[in-house]
This record gives C-alpha cells, structure tokens and sequence, in this order.
C-alpha cells in the first residue's frame, strides 16, 4: 500500500493500475477520451494530464503509481491545455452535432461543454471522407473520428479481429479497414463493440428505424416484436430506473402503445434453443463426434467461427439462435389466414446486438428461402423510438406479453448473460428439482464475468467438460489450445461480447461496472422468481411441439447448411 497527495488530499491506493485510477478513486472525475479500463493504454487524447510538484507534466493513464506522489489535477496551466486539446480535436472534426445521431450522448460534446469550449478559433482543412454503410450492424462516418484509438483497440485486445487499424500520418490520419476497403468487405463480425467505445459518432449502428414506422403506420400490416433477454434489463436506466432493473411489463406496455399488434418473448425462442441444443449435444457426445460442440446462438461468433476456423465449422450448433427460431415459427403459425386477418406480416426483433442485423440476412437463417425476421431493432433503438413517440415511459401500465409465444422459463431469461446457455442446457439434461442438484449448476463455475470459464458436470456416470467464453480474443485463446491438444472440451458456449448480451453491441452506452453488475443481477433476480425454471418445462413449449412443429423441427429450428456459404465452399472443395 502507497499514499499520494492529489490536491492537497491523501489518498491511499493498492493494486490500482495507473495514476488515473487513483485520482478517480479519490472522487475527482478527471476528464479522458481514449481511456478503457479493459483496454491496453495508448495515452493519444492526453486530456487526463496532470502535473506534479515540480511543475512537471504527464498522462496520468499511463504512468504507475508510486508512494509519496505530489499531484495537481486541475491548475489554470492544465484546464488552459485540456480546452487547447479539445479546441484542436473539433477543429478536425464534423460539427453537425444537433443532427448527428450521437447527439446529446456524445463524450466530445460533453466535455466540450463540460471545459467550456464555446468557440473553435481554427479551421478545419481535413478532407471530407465518404460515409461506409456497407455493413447491416455498423455504420462509419470518419470524418467525426477524432482518432482516439479505442474503436482499433477494442477491435484488436478483446476481439482479436483487427478489421480496422491507423492509416497514414500526421494530418493524413484515418481509422479505416486496410486498403481503404468498405467494412463488409473484411473479416468484422459485426459485433459493434467499436460503435460501444467510440466517443462520437464516428461508429454508429445501421438504424432500421424508419421502416418499421411505415410498417406500423400500414393499417394492412400485422406488426409483431420479439424482446431479448438482455433488452429488459437495459431499457429502465434510460428513463429513470434503477440501473438493471426489468421493465420487460412497462415495454411491453410501451411498445403496444406504438402500434405492435403483437408482442412477445425471445425467452420462448431460448427455450426452444436449448431443447433442441441438448438433444445434439447428447447425440454428439454419446456417440463422442465432432466435440466439442460449440454454441451457434451468437451471430458474430459463428461468422468468426466460420472465416477464420473453417475446420472447426462442422462443431458449431446446427441450431438456429432463439431470434431466428422464434421467427421461424412465429412466420409459420401466422401462414394461418385466421390469424393473420388478410394482413401482410411484419415480424421485428428488438435485440441488444447490432450482428443480429445480419443475421437475419443469412442464406442458412431463412426458411425456404424466405426471410423469417424482416427487421431488427436494438435496445438503442427502440429507447430512440419511444422518445421521438413521446410516450412516457413511466406512465404506461404494465402489461404481460402476448400468447401463446410469451412465456419463457428462467433458462431462457439466462441467455443475456455469459454462462446462461451452459447452465439452461445442464437444467436440462439434469433429472429432477433437487435443490442440492440445480444449486451445484449454479455454483459450478458457470456464473461469473470471467472472460474463460471451466467446468465438469456428471452426467449418468460420465464427466462433461465445457468451457464457457466471452470476447472474441478469449475464443481464440481456448480455441488454440483446444487445436493443440492442452485441453479437452465437450461443450463450448462463445459469446463474442465480453459478459455476453446484456453488453452487447446495440446495447445503451455509457455502462460502467456498476451497470455489467446490475443487468447481470436482473437477469438472475428474473430468473429466481420465474416459476418454471427449465426449458422442457415450459407448457407452452411442449404445446408447440405437439402441434405446429410437428414433423417441422428441422425445417424451422435448424440452420439449412446447404445454404451456408461456407458449406457450399467446402463441399465443392471435397468434390475436387
């Protein structure tokens, strides 16, 4: 343990990382626009400056802290460099900022006004640089980069995908995909934790706001929503609840006032996931091929699953992910012209993951050929939906969702966070309710933000091993060991989001560690007061299997491979 002196008060400090966490600590917000504490150190804003004793400068992010430490962090000299640094970085940047759509939640405009930077006295000479809206889930609009860095590092530490990096010098500077190519012509999965840590609104999610407008504005058209998970955990904060709490009545409430006709729970289509998910495990692992079987209920996993381990591609889930599950069967029960009523229908999921965008895209994802999800909204979207609606969120009664497809267990609730289809598969496969039996699930290592997780479940006498992994850069990791025979796995489930949905990409900004902790909790708190607590428990569930998906399970709730791109590739590689 050391002791600083941070104007003029002492502060004590163990583990912490760097001058920054201290002065934190200490209750002093100190201004930083390329600081994650998740990411590696780049110190390129230098905003989070501070002086010592002697006069003498530095960026308090990257330097270590040390017993006996002098430091100011607020003298005229520093407040006059901090508004010269912000001056500088708005003059080569695009100041459309009451129509940009990060407006009112940009970090730049709020320490602009924050330092009182009420003018910019230079010119901006930067040339103007064309808008990529080549992605589903992204869009890049460099000319509001303010080359922090952090949408390269979050894309290179946590991903590992390295779609984006620096181009050029000095003025020339740009964050762009090698060889100025459009974003989709990479290897990005979509995933949108750039957009997550990105200040401005130089990385933006590819809104689908404006027809879902028109669709709900159609009197001829049946407007159906599914909600995620993670969504009802992440909607409240924005209007006024406690970080975490679920609010999954008041947006179902909500999003009837706009005009859905219909709204129901992806919790549903998570319990079809897991039972059809722990039937091919079972067979699979009977019969000890293609282990370990991994997860397939992530979009951007799969896709980085498929580029860069083709060879591991026949291991992942032939399942589809409880979004295109649910809109499979949703899109078939409505074929019926008494339910439809004549209407053409329009089925939107309203998800915390902008990969989810293109998923629906997905050759393999469609039934016959036909997409089963026409449009994806994110949690930020539809919070930007109800604001514009100026429907008052608070003052919307509760309302339960829809039947027949708006019961889900507590496994399917689980899904939003890391862990929750290890641990609804395992209720799964285990027999009975004893309460010894379903705590030890509990605390077998399933839970927990960990970025790679192991666990051991007996199974009839046999041993399971599985791995539990967030963030892409973590896949990689048990995936090379995995490759080098350091370890052995039965079941792998792969989130490319660190902490899984509740921090996905479409998800609101600005979540702190307080707020991972808080949407994690509400997801487990749900899950303790739903009553049905396994997937093939859920009434409903088993209805539907007894009737209209009856001799249609494969059909609608497994990927059609002979349509995946990279099936098609490897077939005609065998042939020859």
């Amino acid at each position: 343990m050391g002791i600083m002196t941070i104007d003029g008060q002492r502060v004590e400090f163990t583990d912490e990382p760097n001058v920054l966490s201290v002065i934190r600590k200490a209750g002093i917000d100190i201004p930083t626009l390329c600081y994650h504490s998740e990411l590696s150190i780049y110190g390129a804003c230098r905003l989070c400056t501070v002086e010592n004793e002697r006069g003498k400068t530095f960026a308090s992010c990257s330097e270590k802290p040390r017993d006996g430490m002098v430091i100011y962090t607020n003298t005229p000299r520093l407040m006059h460099y901090r508004k010269l640094i912000l001056e500088l970085l708005l003059a080569a940047h695009c100041r459309d900022c009451t129509t940009c759509i990060k407006s009112g939640e940009c970090h730049l405009q709020e320490l602009a006004h924050r330092l009182g930077v009420h003018e910019v006295r230079f010119e901006n000479v930067r040339e103007m640089q064309p808008i990529d809206t080549s992605s589903p889930a992204i869009i890049r609009d460099p000319n509001k980069c303010i080359l922090c860095g952090d949408c390269v590092r979050m894309c290179d530490n946590i991903q590992n995908i390295n779609a984006i990096d620096f181009a050029y010098r000095g003025t020339d500077a740009l964050v762009t995909p090698a060889f100025n190519k459009k974003i989709a012509e990479t290897n990005c999965v979509g995933c949108g934790q750039c957009r997550v840590v990105c200040p401005t609104g130089a990385i933006s999610i590819h809104t689908n706001i404006d027809p879902v407008w028109e669709a709900l504005a159609d009197k001829n058209t049946k407007v159906i929503a599914q909600i995620a998970p993670a969504v009802r955990v992440a909607v409240g904060d924005q209007f006024g609840y406690a970080k975490g709490e679920n609010v999954m009545g008041k947006l179902v409430g909500v999003l009837h006032r706009l005009g859905f006709d219909e709204v129901y729970d992806t919790s549903y289509g998570a319990d079809l996931t897991v039972i059809e998910e722990s039937k091919e495990f079972i067979e699979r692992f009977t019969a000890g091929e293609k282990l370990p079987l991994f997860t397939s209920c992530c979009p951007a996993w799969v896709k980085h699953c498929e580029t860069k381990y083709p060879e591991l591609a026949e291991n992942l889930s032939t399942c589809r992910s409880p979004q295109q599950m649910f809109g499979a069967v949703v899109r078939e029960y409505y074929k019926d012209p008494e339910r439809n009523e004549g209407k053409r229908l329009v089925s939107v999921s309203i998800m915390p993951c902008t990969a989810k965008k293109e998923e629906i895209l997905r050759p393999e994802s469609m039934t016959n050929g036909k997409q089963d999800v026409d449009y994806v909204l994110t949690t930020t979207e539809i919070i930007r939906m109800i604001k514009k609606s100026g429907i008052v969120f608070d003052k919307v009664e509760i309302e339960a969702a829809d039947v027949p497809f708006g019961i889900g267990s507590g496994s399917g609730v689980i899904f939003g966070v890391t862990g929750g289809v290890t641990e609804a598969v395992l209720r799964r496969l285990q027999q009975g309710h004893n309460r010894v039996d379903m705590e030890a699930i509990k605390t077998s290592g399933v839970r927990g933000d960990e970025g790679i997780k192991e666990l051991t479940y007996n199974y009839n006498g046999r041993e399971i091993k599985a791995a539990v992994v967030s963030g892409l850069a973590n896949a990689d990791k048990v995936i090379e060991r995995i490759k080098n025979n350091e370890v052995h796995y039965d079941f792998v489930e792969v989130m490319a989001c660190r902490r899984g949905c509740i921090m996905g990409g479409g998800q609101p900004v600005n979540a702190g560690p307080r707020t991972k902790r808080a949407r994690m909790k509400g997801l487990y708190d749900t899950d303790v007061n739903t009553q049905i607590k396994k997937s093939n428990e859920n009434p409903m569930i088993l209805s539907l299997y007894d009737s209209l998906l009856k001799g249609k399970e494969h059909e609608l709730l497994h990927r059609n491979l002979r349509n995946n791109l990279w099936y098609v590739k490897e077939e005609s590689r065998r042939s020859h």
